[in-house]
């Protein structure tokens, strides 16, 4: 068995880790990307040649063309949830298997959202800012988050570990999913117009897709109160960054937080960062040993269950799988 891993030494470091890389070794031979920039194209099919696997970061595009150029590809494994880049159809044509990881990281990115509502009502950044440039920052009022609204725009895992959480901090918990039921109790089912009106704080995790585009456009920030918050640790493409943009410069919300963006990499866009009233993070939601440990060791089951000759979690496309160890 003969698998490539895509990720560059610095990735490999830090979204992959020595106890998976060795999983992966003792299954088969590992062809290392050695180089700093991401694969594609002629380099990423140059790579790949004569492997059975590629287990990919979640920044390499897999389109049509690399499935085309590789005839002894079996498998292709995304070391991440988001497979939006990798082409299911062509792999499919193909008879190549597309799995994705397990979200590992659920626990990292709850945590990091609280940390963001406490950062935007008390201004924690903004003070140590103020003090590391050699300031006297301004005492500001801060909100309390017992007593406040949350409003939780998709109820995935993030949203069901979040919910409880704001519950025990004493926030009133409203929750807009089309696709849920949600009867638990102490949380509150809205409709999307209904959890903007009503909420102090906004916390985008719906799911990226087609329908999803936009989701939060001029009119969802038109909807949210002047006093309050937006927060996205989803995905970038849910979100009209102009509309986003007008809504600070004009006051219409009272901030926002950012870890993921339509920068490269779903950074958040440097522009909005820059911008007062934003806190962003390099898309770190997901950066801590314990989560992405537990999705790179995912990909290691899956490559052991493939060499088993069974079908591993996580595979998106079994039926068209015909290409078999």
């Amino acid at each position: 068995m003969k698998i490539l891993l895509t990720h560059t030494p610095h990735m490999r470091d830090n979204y992959y880790g020595k106890r998976a890389l060795a999983g992966l070794s003792a299954l088969g031979e590992v062809v290392l990307h050695q180089g700093d920039n991401t694969l594609e194209g002629p380099a990423l099919i140059s790579a790949a040649q004569g492997c059975d696997l590629i287990v990919a970061d979640r920044a390499t595009a897999i389109p049509k063309p690399i499935f085309d150029g590789l005839p002894s590809l079996k498998a292709a494994l995304r070391c991440a949830v988001d497979i939006r880049n990798i082409d299911v159809a062509a792999a499919s044509s193909h008879g190549i298997l597309v799995t994705r990881a397990k979200p590992g990281f659920v626990e990292s990115v709850t945590e990091l959202v609280l940390g963001f509502l406490v950062d935007l009502n008390r201004g924690v950044s903004r003070a140590a800012a103020s003090f590391q440039a050699g300031q006297v920052p301004v005492a500001q009022m801060g909100r309390q988050l017992s007593g406040t609204t949350i409003g939780i725009i998709g109820y995935g895992a993030i949203g069901r570990a979040l919910a409880p959480l704001a519950a025990s901090l004493g926030m009133r918990v409203l929750i807009s999913d089309p696709y849920v039921t949600i009867s638990a109790a102490g949380f509150q089912q809205v409709d999307l117009a209904t959890l903007l009106q009503n909420s102090d704080h906004v916390v985008c995790l719906a799911i990226a897709n087609e329908a999803t585009e936009n989701l939060i456009n001029a009119d969802a920030f038109a909807k949210m109160r002047k006093d309050a918050v937006f927060i996205n640790v989803s995905r970038g493409n849910l979100v009209d960054e102009a509309a986003l943009a007008a809504a600070i410069k004009k006051g219409q919300i009272a901030g926002a937080a950012l870890d993921v963006g339509r920068a490269p990499d779903q950074m958040p866009t440097p522009a909005l960062a820059a911008l007062p009233n934003v806190i962003a993070t390099p898309h770190i939601g997901g950066l801590t040993p314990p989560a992405i440990e537990a999705q790179a060791l995912n990909t290691v089951e899956q490559v052991r269950a493939l060499v088993s000759g069974s079908v591993p979690e996580g595979a998106v496309n079994t039926e068209s799988w015909t290409r078999r160890i």
